[in-house]
């Protein structure tokens, strides 16, 4: 569980990156921010650090899979998972096989799924046209050298939290994808559908 109490170290990095940004132009756009981005560049970067400068660390969940969850399991719970949350199976890639299909040479299991709100995608995309980078929501399924499996996806508190206030109803939509797209890596990881 995390600390609500922030660390000396943190609050010494929120003085120096205060005072540091106010030279910058940040206090001009400070007020149209998300009340959240604050804390979650705070976060962001304590995964950097914690990460030894891994910016993929910093900007992405990670969830481990529970032992025995197979990776038809994971596909099921996902798909159970999105069902009425308006995300649909957009796509999948199946690397390891493609891989192993052009080398000859057996992978360790890579499998990327892609979900999308299709209006969601659009209000997205007229809110900043630099979201439709992060299109589709993707979660990967990456086995690991001791053969241990893990999700990844985009950390979605950057997408909802961490710039400008986002107007409703997109807010509450982009919240919804954000937790949809959590709920999913949970049941995938644990096998529930």
């Amino acid at each position: 569980m995390k600390s609500t109490t922030p660390s000396l170290a943190k609050l010494l990095i929120a003085a120096t990156a205060a005072l540091s940004l106010s030279g910058c132009g940040f206090l001009s756009i400070k007020e149209n921010l998300d009340p959240e981005a604050i804390p979650t560049y705070m976060d962001l970067y304590s995964s950097f650090v914690d990460s030894g400068g891994d910016l993929g660390a910093a900007t992405v969940w990670r969830m481990k899979v529970k032992k025995g969850v197979t990776t038809d399991d994971i596909g099921e719970a996902f798909k159970s998972a999105s069902l009425g949350t308006g995300l649909l199976d957009v796509g999948q890639m199946p690397l390891s096989k493609e891989i192993e299909a052009r080398s000859g040479v057996k992978q360790r299991y890579l499998h990327i799924y892609q979900f999308c709100n299709p209006l969601t995608a659009r209000s997205a995309a007229d809110f900043s046209p630099y979201f439709t980078a992060y299109l589709p929501c993707r979660i990967s399924v990456v086995e690991d050298e001791n053969g241990e499996l893990w999700l990844y996806s985009l950390n979605m508190d950057m997408f909802v939290h961490g710039g400008k206030n986002m107007p409703e109803p997109f807010k509450t939509e982009a919240i919804k994808v954000r937790d949809t797209i959590w709920n999913m890596m949970q049941k995938g990881a644990n096998g529930e559908f």
